[in-house]
Parts: C-alpha cells; sequence; structure tokens
C-alpha cells in the first residue's frame, strides 16, 4: 500500500509539474501582449522593435529572464515526452532491482540535462539578439535565416547522428539494461545519459524557436507533439524522415514564398 501511495504521488507531482509549467508559459506570454499562436499586439510589436543595446532595462536582452524563460519552457516541453521512459523505469522496479529513488533520480538526471541545454539556448538567443538576427521577441528578422533553420532541421532528420540518438530515446527499456545501475545516484546517472541523447535528438525542435518566434505556444505545442510521436514506440521511427521532408520543403517554401505571391 506504502509502495502504491508513493507511486501515485510521485506520478501526480509529475504531472502538475507539466500544468504549472505550461501555465507559466501562457502567462509569460500573454503578459508579453502575444496571442495563442505568437503574433504581436501592439505591446509586443513596439517590444520588437526596441534596441537591446539601450540603456534602459529590458528583460529579454538579459542572460537571467531569458534563461529562466528557456528553463521554464524545456519542463513545459521534455517532460511529456519522458513518459515512456519512466514507464520503462517503473517495470523494472518489479522484475529487476530498480526503486522509487531511482525513478526519480532518472527524472532528475534528464531535468539537469535540459536546465544546462536552457542556459546554452539562451546564450545563443542573446548572442542572435545582438547580431541583430532576431528581435527581442526571439523572432527571425529574416526569411532566409528562418527558411535555412527549418532546411537545416529538416536535414538532420535524415543524419546517422540523428538516427543514433533517436534509437535511444525511442526504446529507453534497452538503455536501462544495458547500462543499468541502481538506486538514486544510479538513476542519475541513467537519466543524465538519456537526456544527453534526447538532447542530441531534439534539439533542432528547439532551434526552430527562433524561426517560428520562442514564445509562440503553438510552436511550443506542436514541437512537443512532434517529440512526443517521435518517442512512441510504434509509430516513432515511421515518421521521422517524413518529418524531416516536411521542415526542409517547408523551409524552401519560406524562400519562395514572395515569388509565389507576385513579390
Amino acid at each position: 500500500m506504502l509502495g502504491s501511495s508513493m507511486r501515485n504521488v510521485l506520478w501526480l507531482g509529475f504531472f502538475a509539474a507539466i500544468l504549472v509549467s505550461w501555465w507559466m508559459m501562457y502567462s509569460m506570454s500573454t503578459g508579453m501582449g502575444l496571442d495563442l499562436i505568437g503574433r504581436p499586439g501592439p505591446m509586443a510589436e513596439a517590444m520588437r522593435n526596441m534596441d537591446p543595446r539601450m540603456d534602459m532595462h529590458m528583460p529579454m536582452a538579459a542572460f537571467g529572464p531569458v534563461f529562466a524563460m528557456w528553463a521554464i519552457m524545456m519542463a513545459a516541453m521534455m517532460l511529456p515526452t519522458m513518459v515512456p521512459t519512466l514507464r520503462s523505469y517503473e517495470d523494472l522496479i518489479s522484475s529487476a532491482n530498480g526503486s522509487r529513488a531511482g525513478w526519480l533520480g532518472v527524472l532528475l538526471g534528464y531535468l539537469l540535462v535540459w536546465v544546462l541545454f536552457a542556459a546554452a539556448i539562451a546564450g545563443l538567443q542573446l548572442v542572435l539578439l545582438f547580431a541583430g538576427a532576431i528581435d527581442m521577441l526571439g523572432i527571425a528578422k529574416s526569411r532566409f535565416f528562418a527558411a535555412g533553420l527549418l532546411i537545416a532541421v529538416g536535414l538532420y532528420q535524415f543524419t546517422r547522428a540523428k538516427a543514433l540518438c533517436h534509437g535511444v530515446c525511442h526504446s529507453p527499456m534497452t538503455y536501462f539494461l544495458t547500462r543499468w545501475k541502481t538506486g538514486f545516484g544510479g538513476g542519475l546517472q541513467m537519466g543524465a545519459g538519456l537526456g544527453a541523447y534526447c538532447a542530441g535528438c531534439c534539439w533542432g525542435f528547439m532551434a526552430l524557436g527562433f524561426a517560428a518566434g520562442v514564445m509562440s505556444l503553438l510552436w511550443m505545442g506542436l514541437a512537443t507533439v512532434f517529440m512526443v510521436l517521435e518517442k512512441l514506440p510504434q509509430v516513432g521511427h515511421r515518421i521521422m524522415k517524413p518529418l524531416g521532408g516536411a521542415l526542409a520543403a517547408g523551409g524552401i517554401a519560406v524562400i519562395a514564398y514572395p515569388v509565389l505571391v507576385g513579390g
């Protein structure tokens, strides 16, 4: 009974963290004057045109606020993709010598990697901002930059690196069986390893935020759905390359659009 209660508490806490993270992203996005698909209203439009080198304090031009935004975003987008992984570990609690402490360690190790990734991509956002490639809302200023991101991420779906990282994310049970470690510390190490492979698999979807706007809830939702689908046992390996082709085609369409409309 105690084990069942602990299981319920951990899973409820897990899903509560997902809901809180999405609520926080919704609050930040609408608070900045964006609608649900990331289109800027008058306030956000004015923010887009601000110069990050101005003397006035602007949170989106400082590392702390940008890192906090990305860290919350990582929790909102990546925690849902962990469900198959945590379920796989849970199967080993009864069939091997796994434990609830190990389960928690896997979760925290995974999150630690994505927090580090949040720090790296927050730094990249500031570099792009001060270089003039994106605006204050993290939206690409040039359609060629946005198109290049779409094409690059699309082509990455066909690479050996993507296949290797996806293979681990797609089959966490195999990863656990070949790298099994016990206890909280063992779970932490395995979770960090899984997080590293997952970052190698999914970094492109995060980078696409600079094409759609990093505060776009539509982009966040679509990217989360794509990443969840890629990890599903029955369909993940079947959608990887078609998705890559669609992204690359989308990049070409972004470049060709002015021609198509006679611009």
